[in-house]
């Protein structure tokens, strides 16, 4: 390849990042350390992969966003199925300003991140997710974190449903209860033309 080809491509490339976001979902100690109310049993294991994933992608310029759930103590904004885990006069799952609520270990925001709260398992359900990604002409959707069968799911299919040209999921940076589950639900996403490579052939494409 010339040399005028190769600076051709490299320009291609740069452009095709800066239209790319990265969606961190749910990375938070409720679901990532045991004994959090909504323990996802997968969730430690990627936790290395989802920081290589956000590392990877700011390396590039692309968009960093962490999609969280943040609810109020007395859990008015969460699904009616559970309101009951804020009403035995304890601390509910991700209440606003709880340790719960905060993101994991060895995963922090930086200037020029983004932060969505969200308050049920889709990204773009009542939030301005959709908003933020058209103005920035975000048309590559990247997803990484938990879990699988929820927020995960709902969020790239209702990328799909929003006509982003490309949705990936890295099948190794995101997780869910069991294998079984994860694999599964990953097989739907490609029924529908989601990718899901994994964090390295992602990295190398």
């Amino acid at each position: 390849m010339g040399s005028s080809n190769l600076r051709s491509h490299g320009i291609q490339d740069a452009q095709c990042w800066k239209r790319t976001a990265l969606l961190v979902i749910d990375m938070q100690n409720d679901f990532i350390l045991p004994g959090g109310p909504l323990y996802v049993k997968g969730g430690a294991s990627i936790v290395s992969a989802v920081q290589k994933a956000v590392a990877f992608a700011r390396s590039k310029g692309a968009m960093v966003v962490w999609v969280v759930r943040e609810h109020h103590a007395s859990g008015r904004d969460a699904e009616l199925f559970r309101q009951h885990l804020y009403e035995k006069g304890e601390t509910g799952p991700t209440v606003k300003g709880t340790n719960g609520a905060a993101l994991v270990d060895g995963l922090k925001p930086q200037d020029g991140d983004y932060i969505i709260v969200k308050y049920r398992f889709s990204a773009f359900f009542g939030t301005n997710t959709h908003l933020l990604l058209q103005r920035a002409s975000i048309t590559n959707i990247v997803v990484v974190g938990v879990q699988t069968p929820n927020c995960i799911r709902q969020t790239v299919f209702d990328a799909v449903a929003h006509d982003y040209p490309s949705v990936v999921v890295i099948s190794d940076a995101t997780a869910a209860a069991n294998p079984e589950v994860h694999s599964a639900n990953l097989s739907d996403m490609r029924n529908v033309g989601i990718a899901t490579p994994t964090l390295m052939d992602w990295m190398i494409e």
